[in-house]
């Protein structure tokens, strides 16, 4: 199982929200650039971006600071927020990204999704974030009717493979991540999983990994100490 630690950026700083709410924000005293290097100090091979600010307005402000962030790391990067399309898609991936996330754009309009999905395959992820099991768009502040397993399989039906799925709730709020949604997930063929959203234990890794998950995404719990990068990469038996 891969390691995917987390950078969220608001206003070109590290962040965490508290379940999804841009109003509980908290900021750490560390660059995105210096962040990243911690993490590739500390074993990581894969880095997960998020911008905020896209998320919720569907810019592109923090930009060159994710620019900056692969600039001086050698992991895989992935990045999401605010990437509603091609040219968006276009411009990550040239500057180095390994992955761009698509969520809004892909509830908003499918036929997008499926097309980028064909013409750039894996290097295009679906973010599916849930609030009590229905997807949430733009920047988690509007529900949608649509169920996240539902989203799921209709993801991979359209040729798509890598799903990065967050339970809202669950999200920097250090209590657990939810590890019944992430069995039912791990049930579909064809998918590949990628956990997020509270994981806050090592024995939680040890569960996502043996009921085949296929990464899992860590972010507060490193930046509070309660969990070593490197004791998580060990426990997940990264490939």
């Amino acid at each position: 199982m891969k390691v995917f630690p987390a950078i969220d950026i608001i206003g070109g700083r590290v962040v965490r929200l508290l379940r999804g709410d841009y109003g509980k924000v908290e900021r750490y005293g560390i660059s995105p650039e210096d962040a990243a290097r911690e993490f590739e100090r500390s074993g990581a091979r894969y880095l997960h971006v998020v911008d905020l600010d896209g998320a919720k307005d569907g810019g592109l402000s923090n930009f060159d600071v994710i620019s900056g962030v692969r600039s001086v790391t050698g992991m895989f990067v992935e990045v999401g927020g605010g990437i509603r399309d091609e040219a968006r898609i276009d411009r990550y991936l040239t500057a180095g990204v390994g992955r761009v996330i698509l969520g809004t754009a892909a509830v908003n309009d499918f036929p997008f999704l499926c097309d980028m999905l064909a013409k750039y395959g894996d290097r295009i992820a679906v973010g599916i974030d849930a609030k009590d099991g229905f997807v949430a768009i733009n920047g988690w502040l509007d529900v949608t009717e649509i169920t996240g397993i539902d989203l799921c399989r209709r993801v991979r039906d359209a040729g798509g493979r890598t799903v990065i799925y967050t339970d809202i709730s669950r999200d920097g709020a250090m209590s657990g991540t939810n590890l019944d949604v992430y069995r039912k997930l791990s049930g579909i063929d064809g998918l590949d999983i990628v956990a997020s959203g509270g994981v806050s234990s090592l024995d939680e890794i040890r569960e996502l990994r043996d009921m085949g998950v296929s990464a899992v995404i860590v972010g507060k719990a490193l930046y509070t100490g309660a969990l070593s990068l490197s004791e998580v990469i060990a426990e997940a038996g990264e490939q």
